[in-house]
């Protein structure tokens, strides 16, 4: 399908006036994004699923449109005001109750790394697995118990997990000469850290249950 004909439909099928060819040259592009009901409208012209035309989502609004949801139902079900809700997706930053939060993960069906993203601790769960894997990870249990609704037991086997994986993979990159390590070590040590979070609950997902 060319653009016209995709915004045509868009325009004829799905009440979309302002859809014009060029709109879908930029989407197509990555120069632009579509609006929660433009996606929509795009997936149904193309026949296929939102979750088919988007990555992985990770912010609040993002796992509510690959649920094809609008944010009144949304709001509605949790128990929140539309505009209450809105200023959280314009924030990214989800900050409901326990009894709000556990209606959003069962209507979002949000696993729980899914859901510390859209409540931000995303920055802070990083800084502190940083903090563990390259100091003594023994001091970070209480603050990340503190911070993820996981078992003690488990968080202690994964940060010591996460904390020897750290000092092999900078092991394993260094060579001397001169008494000088090779920047390999370095590279291999920043991009561990640089994916600390995902390692972290790829960790928790092969040690757990959780």
């Amino acid at each position: 399908m060319e653009p016209e004909h995709v915004a045509y439909g868009m325009r004829s099928s799905y009440g979309l006036p302002h859809v014009t060819p060029d709109m879908v040259i930029d989407w197509e592009r990555g120069t632009a994004a579509p609006t929660s009901a433009e996606l929509t409208a795009l997936a149904g012209m193309l026949w296929c699923s939102v979750s088919d035309l988007a990555d992985r989502p990770r912010t609040l609004r993002e796992h509510r449109v690959a649920r094809g949801l609008a944010a009144e139902d949304v709001a509605r079900t949790v128990g929140l005001e539309l505009l209450v809700y809105l200023r959280m997706e314009e924030t990214e930053r989800w900050r409901g109750t326990d009894r709000q939060s556990a209606a959003l993960t069962e209507l979002l069906d949000l696993s729980l790394p899914d859901f510390v993203t859209v409540s931000g601790r995303d920055g802070k769960l990083a800084e502190l697995l940083r903090s563990a894997v390259t100091t003594r990870w023994q001091g970070h249990v209480r603050p990340a118990a503190k911070l993820l609704p996981l078992d003690r037991r488990l968080l202690q086997d994964v940060l010591r997990q996460l904390h020897i994986a750290y000092q092999r993979t900078r092991t394993a990159g260094l060579t001397w000469a001169g008494g000088t390590a090779a920047p390999e070590a370095h590279e291999a040590g920043r991009d561990f850290l640089d994916h600390v979070v995902d390692r972290f609950w790829s960790t928790v997902e092969t040690t757990g249950p959780y």
